[in-house]
């Protein structure tokens, strides 16, 4: 006998938020299946912080930096980004996180869920549309971009420091080294 898996919808996992079914869990959802967060270590913490706060100054008005917070996508995904540098629309965000057209790009900081997010959460981001995603290898102290989004990424290439320019911002040059260490 093949056994099926249960779907979840977006609206089906507010309500189960509503309810408080997953208050005492870290997860998030992924093409509706409900997937544990592993808990953050240090490393991991003080790098997305830090890198948040650089964003925030380098950025100024151009964008806001979203750190640890959710964004939803139309597969059923409810993931939450360690950054998300997203349109700044405001109070608009009261109604709705940011949606695939307001994202301007995401950084994901992985040690234990560097597979997660090289393979899985590149193909979400990639399905919905969104430019550019930056994967940063604590283990490696390195960054891993995604880009050309059309099936899947098209462009994937490693930096270990030296600048980027974002898809979004070809103008400004992001210190890799400020995202990495």
């Amino acid at each position: 006998m093949a056994l099926t898996t249960a779907k979840w919808t977006i609206d089906d996992y507010h309500r189960m938020i509503a309810a408080g079914i997953l208050d005492e869990r870290r997860v998030e959802l992924l093409r509706g299946e409900i997937v544990e967060i592993p808990l953050e270590g240090e490393a991991h913490a003080y790098f997305s912080s830090e890198a948040g706060k650089y964003l925030i100054r380098l950025l100024g008005d151009r964008a806001t930096v979203r750190l640890s917070k959710l964004i939803t996508l139309p597969n059923d995904s409810k993931p939450e980004p360690d950054i998300a540098v997203v349109q700044r629309l405001g109070r608009e965000y009261l109604s709705h996180h940011p949606y695939p057209e307001n994202i301007f790009w995401l950084i994901e900081y992985s040690d234990s869920s560097l597979d997660k997010d090289l393979e899985v959460k590149s193909q979400i981001y990639a399905e919905v549309g969104i430019a550019e995603y930056w994967v940063v290898n604590l283990r490696k102290k390195q960054l891993i971009v995604f880009r050309d989004c059309q099936d899947g990424y098209a462009s994937k290439f490693t930096l270990a420091g030296g600048t980027i320019f974002p898809l979004a911002f070809l103008s400004i040059a992001v210190s890799v080294d400020a995202i990495i260490s």
